[in-house]
């Protein structure tokens, strides 16, 4: 069971720490936040105000879900507020007893229109909007799973893994042929399987297209793992997690160089996963990548991973861009999905989803590049 209200006491401490009498956490369409769900289980079209002190309320859009959904103190309907943010904030705000005066932090993707309505209804507030404020904290605690969020993740990581078995098997018997089979498959049996749906678009392309690294469109009526290079990168959602892996499809008989990249995104991918530890410098992994890649004179067009959870794309970055400062810490769940892409003989990768152990790591997937 998740903790909601360990994880908003630590918000409202942080708030403390700052100066700050609130913030609020807004996820609508054009501005989603899954921090809600981290904080609440509310699964979306809310507002959360955490106040210092410790209490949070809710506004809905749909309150009856949010009433089966969501672990809160209180929850509002947004229609008592004409479903208006700043008029919400402005009858929200004293009911919690944060008084006039007090500095209220607003999402740092506020929009300057939006900000101005929330200046217009909160006269007497010293409104907040900034980088590296409260989201950002949510999102680093996010980024170190708990043990609900590491249970929830050895389940999704088994669903993942027998989807990609009955993957492999279709594509060897002739069951999936296109596409289009693989991505509606996927669709289709991680619901069977329990799952909220894919993570996020599948990414089905066959060797016609697996030259890119994101394909586009994601993937068509086109034929799938015939002789070449194919790519299908896909992630299920259970309980709102999400997992990503990258299976590679290489059918014979391949060209020379062909054959080289998958065996070099092979060793790459094994070399990198062995390189996980807390304490460990994400750019330095990277770099491990692409050196195997440059001692073949060949490049890695895109980063080595990055952190899941909530969202397919979270912290840390494992990426060896000069910036990147992120140390690897017990509790993070990341990506290895090293990948080479040629425009004439198509693309490969592979990846697979590594949580990062106080001792080590653990490979919770068992993603593969299938040899036909």
């Amino acid at each position: 069971m998740h903790d909601y209200a360990s994880r908003r006491a630590k918000v409202a401490a942080r708030l403390r720490e700052e100066g700050l009498g609130a913030c609020m956490f807004r996820d609508s369409e054009g501005a989603r936040d899954t921090s809600i769900r981290y904080l609440t289980g509310q699964p979306g079209d809310a507002l959360l105000v955490v106040s210092a002190e410790g209490r949070s309320i809710l506004t809905a859009w749909d309150v009856n879900m949010a009433k089966a959904m969501a672990d809160v103190e209180e929850i509002l309907p947004y229609s008592d507020f004409r479903r208006m943010p700043a008029e919400a904030m402005a009858g929200i705000l004293p009911r919690l007893g944060v008084g006039g005066g007090s500095r209220v932090e607003l999402p740092s993707a506020t929009s300057y229109p939006l900000y101005a309505d929330f200046v217009e209804a909160l006269p007497d507030y010293d409104l907040v909007c900034r980088d590296g404020g409260m989201a950002d904290f949510v999102l680093r605690m996010r980024a170190v799973k708990d043990a609900a969020e590491l249970e929830i993740y050895r389940v999704a990581a088994r669903i993942t893994d027998d989807l990609a078995d009955a993957i492999e098997s279709a594509v060897r018997s002739g069951g999936i042929a296109t596409e289009l089979d693989v991505a509606l498959f996927i669709e289709r049996e991680c619901r069977v399987r329990g799952c909220e749906g894919t993570g996020f678009e599948t990414l089905a392309a066959g060797p016609a297209r697996s030259f890119g690294i994101h394909a586009f469109p994601p993937y068509g009526a086109g034929p799938f793992a015939t002789r070449g290079l194919s790519i299908l990168d896909f992630g299920l959602n259970y309980e709102g997690y999400t997992t990503d892996v990258t299976m590679g499809f290489a059918r014979g008989p391949l060209d020379a160089k062909a054959l080289q990249m998958v065996e070099l995104v092979n060793r790459a991918h094994d070399e990198c996963i062995a390189m996980i530890a807390p304490g460990v410098s994400s750019r330095d992994i990277a770099l491990r990548a692409d050196a195997i890649f440059a001692e073949a004179g060949m490049v890695m067009p895109h980063a080595l991973g990055h952190g899941v959870g909530l969202e397919a794309h979270e912290s840390p970055a494992i990426r060896s861009r000069e910036d990147n400062r992120d140390v690897l810490a017990a509790g993070h769940i990341v990506t290895i999905e090293p990948g080479l892409y040629d425009p004439e003989l198509g693309g490969i990768r592979i990846e697979d989803d590594i949580l990062v152990t106080p001792s080590g790591y653990e490979v919770l997937t068992r993603s593969r590049i299938v040899r036909l």
